[in-house]
């Protein structure tokens, strides 16, 4: 198994499998805060808010995931189709890429840089490209 670690297959692998391990839990742990902050904000207004889908409605998260990935994009006529498209994806992606430097235990982070709070500046103010982009590929 060492041997394979390795191998720049293995160090690949083993990166993937670190971000997964990371990102997995962060981007369920917000689906859920959500959750609970539509569940309080529905008893604040007197209603019972998201209890259709699961137990409690606690696979709301999954079903608002699903219908997301399932609606309709609209494009504007006069849109750079592929940067319209590309432009959230990119703000994801770099909002994602900041975490890499961000340590959740005791000397565990994907990439332990000594530059790590300059990289993360860094990568944090590349995220308003995507907002730009988007905004100058709808052509509006």
């Amino acid at each position: 198994m060492d041997a394979f670690l390795a191998t720049p297959l293995g160090v690949l692998a083993l990166t993937v499998a670190q971000t997964m391990a990371l990102l997995v839990p962060l981007l369920l742990g917000v689906a859920y805060l959500t959750w609970a902050e539509r569940k309080v904000l529905g008893a604040m207004q007197m209603r019972k808010g998201p209890n259709v889908v699961g137990i409690f409605g606690m696979l709301q998260p999954f079903a608002d995931a699903i219908k997301m990935l399932m609606k309709e994009t609209i494009i504007p006529s006069g849109a750079s189709r592929a940067l319209f498209i590309m432009a959230p994806m990119i703000t994801f992606i770099l909002a994602m890429l900041g975490w890499a430097v961000i340590p959740v235990n005791d000397g565990w982070a994907i990439a332990d840089i000594n530059v790590g709070i300059l990289y993360l500046f860094a990568i944090s103010s590349l995220g308003v490209y995507g907002i730009i982009i988007a905004g100058w590929a709808s052509n509006s």
